[in-house]
């Protein structure tokens, strides 16, 4: 599995940005994709999921309400929108990903053993 991370950059507080995961390789048709963040001096914290199996998507509770995960399964990436971005949004931005044999779903963010991790992309929220 292979997973690409774009679209970080630099935004206002209040502003939005779109993070894409392109993804490849997978094997399975049961597989989780989330994105996890890491802040300076922080430990990762697990931002939002997917679930292939019936496209249950779980967020922390931190980013409810204004960010948006999804699927686009025609171009095999998944999608974090991000709006009312503040200050504390500032972070390296993961996706990562996992599959299984069987119709598993992830039920919480809290998870964060993926198997397969992308490369960050810095995401900076400043005004």
């Amino acid at each position: 599995v292979q997973l690409q991370a774009s679209g970080g950059g630099l935004v206002q507080p209040g502003g939005s940005l779109r993070l894409s995961c392109r993804t490849s390789g997978f094997t399975s048709d049961y597989y989780t994709v989330g994105w996890v963040r890491q802040a300076p001096g922080k430990e990762r914290e697990g931002v939002s999921l997917i679930n292939s199996a019936d496209d249950t998507t779980h967020y922390a509770d931190s980013v409810k309400g204004r960010f948006t995960i999804s699927r686009d399964n025609a171009k095999s990436t998944v999608i974090l929108e991000m709006n009312s971005l503040k200050t504390e949004d500032t972070a390296v931005y993961y996706c990562a990903a996992s599959e299984f044999g069987d119709r598993i779903r992830v039920t919480s963010v809290e998870y964060l053993t993926y198997d397969t991790w992308g490369q960050g992309t810095q995401v900076t929220v400043s005004s």
